[in-house]
């Protein structure tokens, strides 16, 4: 049994934020149906590495998810989208604001065929304002959000991620606005536009900067892997050449540190009672932290840290994920069957419950791969379908 059985979710979004919000509904259960151009497939099927031709982004981020195509700019491929509508709760997209709108696929027109439905618009800048209709990406949130501008070296260039952050984080907002979105429907009996910018999640994990900013007209600065709140925090380097990564959020976990690495007595100085105070003393902490790991093995310091019951641990690269004992306890890597790659592993679902798990039941599937079994299910004829397919409708 899974959570979200009795949820029907259309997903028309492309790339990572709102593909990314179904496929975490699909993973507790939701009955995802993914809507693609016929010529013009989610580019996410073509980013990143690949194998025999097969994206290998698409295979994580397509899983649990029905494929069919319809193209929208026709009448035919507006009614599969409006017969879709009718049977589904939760609708995701991300084109530019005012196209739905153009198509008469707006949210009042959906109200009249779904009062219930929820409408998911994930787009750069959101519905309004004056940057509303730019195009926007995650790297654009990335910069925006001050993400960038707090990452990085003191001395070097602010620095974005190398991966989707502000996608991935928008995606998992998305996710949870929907399910929101539905609880409330469960009591109006109505459903609602959920208006998500990419801009503003990453902005809203990125603590109080703008409070702080109000407040003392402060404005953060670069830190490398420092950071203001708390010392020493770091990552340091071991005899084999190794990274270790040290926090001491704790005051506790501090001093324990400081034991471990023969600097007890600045235990007893003044500045090292909060972390603010101790940030402002890095270099000595680092100094004495760096000092203790560099003359031994990553094995060496890590039992030295636990042994302290003290927070530390490797910089992990993905070999290391997969093969990490802890990782391996919590299932966190799972192994896929894909009718073209054999066994596949990706990530897991992101949580665990304990009555109605999640499950990935199958990998991203072909372009359009479901597309006669979904079309039938609506009610379209055999002569209708193939009429459609030889237009381009679907």
């Amino acid at each position: 049994m899974t959570a979200l059985r009795d949820l029907k979710v259309l997903d028309c979004s492309t790339l990572f934020a709102g593909p990314y919000a179904a496929a975490m509904l699909g993973d507790f259960g939701a009955e995802v149906i993914k809507l693609e151009h016929p010529s013009r497939p989610d580019p996410s099927r073509g980013h990143g590495p690949a194998k025999e031709g097969r994206g290998l982004w698409w295979t994580s981020l397509g899983r649990n998810k029905r494929t069919i195509t319809a193209n929208l700019n026709t009448e035919s491929g507006r009614d599969v989208f409006r017969r879709l509508v009718a049977e589904v709760d939760v609708v995701i997209e991300n084109f530019r604001p005012d196209t739905l709108e153009r198509w008469n696929l707006g949210f009042e027109a959906l109200k009249k065929i779904n009062p219930k439905v929820v409408l998911v618009r994930v787009t750069g800048f959101g519905q309004t304002g004056p940057r509303r209709r730019d195009p926007g990406f995650g790297t654009l949130a990335e910069a925006m959000s001050g993400f960038a501008a707090v990452t990085g070296d003191p001395d070097g260039p602010p620095t974005l991620p190398p991966l989707a952050l502000a996608d991935g984080v928008a995606g998992i907002t998305a996710a949870y606005a929907a399910m929101v979105a539905l609880h409330a429907r469960d009591t109006s009996g109505e459903g609602q536009v959920v208006d998500l910018a990419l801009i503003e999640p990453l902005l809203g994990i990125l603590g109080p900067q703008v409070t702080i900013y109000d407040q003392l007209g402060v404005i953060p600065e670069r830190t490398g892997n420092r950071t203001q709140n708390n010392a020493p925090r770091n990552v340091y380097r071991t005899r084999d050449d190794r990274w270790l990564a040290v926090s001491t959020s704790a005051q506790s976990v501090a001093e324990r540190v400081m034991k471990l690495v023969g600097r007890p007595d600045f235990i007893h100085q003044p500045w090292f009672s909060s972390g603010t105070t101790r940030a402002q003393h890095a270099d000595e902490l680092d100094e004495s932290v760096s000092s203790w790991v560099i003359e031994r093995t990553a094995e060496e310091a890590l039992a030295g840290f636990a042994e302290a019951e003290a927070a530390a641990s490797l910089v992990y690269n993905v070999a290391d994920i997969v093969n990490d004992e802890q990782y391996a306890a919590l299932e966190t890597i799972k192994t896929v069957d894909d009718p073209h790659l054999g066994p596949v592993q990706m990530t897991n679902v992101l949580f665990r419950l304990s009555n109605t798990p999640g499950h990935i039941s199958f990998a991203g599937r072909d372009h359009g791969a479901d597309t006669t079994e979904v079309l039938e299910q609506l009610g379209f004829i055999e002569a209708e379908i193939a009429d459609m397919r030889e237009r381009g409708d679907v």
